[in-house]
């Protein structure tokens, strides 16, 4: 099987995960992204060369937070239990300062450093994400939401590659990424906003104007996720985040725009809706 071939299968495997844990319901979609998550924290300490558990534990944390705030699955009886588990993960945070004391004085500024920027790049937007489907004017979890959202993405990502490929003459950020062109993105913003349109008649549950926005913001935000993790790797001196997606290198690299995008996709439904 060659690496197009391997891309194609796996990237459709990927794409079918997405689409089985939506519509099964909310307990099969928290499941796949918890592990999409620690896949993720796997692989970036390791770009940034961070040897700690701790990152899964604040990860683990924050999540739980996130799961427990949506109300959908029944764990405490009462209000005080989410304060509880809120509590928990604010002392979790903080619970890094301790570490990196008790580290070794050469390394603790580092270590702190490195835990915080796992915790804004990658805990805090997966946490976020699990709580989109549940930003709709009813209040309820919503599969076609998180749905619409990746196709607005896979759009931006397919047609951003293609007609750069192909049309491609003018660097985005060379330095950064050889191969992202202004060609591309400009393709990929529009035909993610036309995405956006078909998304938009097929779900409901928010308007419009509000799938054009969010269009907006993944076209934008998406390849600056992409630059982002590019960066990282590039100062790492890998090519891939890994090698657990044959074709597609590792789960860092297939989503990478998904979690750049989330926080802004989440704020701007949070004031909307």
């Amino acid at each position: 099987m060659n690496n197009f071939t391997k891309r194609i299968v796996f990237g459709l495997l990927y794409a079918g995960l997405v689409f089985a844990s939506t519509t099964l319901g909310a307990v099969f979609f928290y499941s796949l992204f918890l592990v999409f998550m620690m896949l993720c924290i796997y692989e970036f300490i390791k770009i940034i060369d961070l040897k700690s558990i701790y990152p899964y534990l604040l990860g683990a944390t924050s999540f739980f937070t996130a799961v427990i705030s949506n109300n959908n699955l029944v764990v405490f009886e009462d209000d005080s239990s989410e304060k509880l588990i809120l509590s928990i993960f604010m002392a979790a945070i903080y619970f890094s300062f301790i570490l990196a004391l008790v580290s070794s004085r050469k390394i603790g500024i580092q270590y702190l450093g490195k835990n915080f920027l796992t915790l804004m790049y990658i805990i805090i937007p997966f946490s976020l994400l699990i709580k989109i489907p549940y930003l709709n004017f009813e209040g309820r979890f919503d599969t076609s939401i998180i749905i619409g959202i990746f196709i607005l993405i896979w759009s931006n990502d397919v047609f951003a590659f293609l007609i750069g490929k192909n049309f491609g003459k003018h660097k985005l950020i060379e330095r950064v990424s050889p191969n992202k062109t202004v060609e591309g993105f400009l393709g990929g913003f529009i035909f993610t906003f036309i995405a956006g349109y078909v998304v938009a008649k097929y779900c409901s549950s928010i308007q419009p104007l509000q799938w054009f926005t969010i269009a907006i913001l993944v076209s934008t935000f998406g390849v600056l996720g992409d630059l982002i993790e590019s960066m990282f790797k590039r100062q790492a001196k890998i090519k891939d985040s890994s090698n657990l997606l044959p074709g597609h290198g590792g789960f860092l690299d297939r989503l990478d725009s998904v979690i750049f995008a989330t926080p802004f996709i989440f704020i701007y439904l949070f004031l909307t809706t």
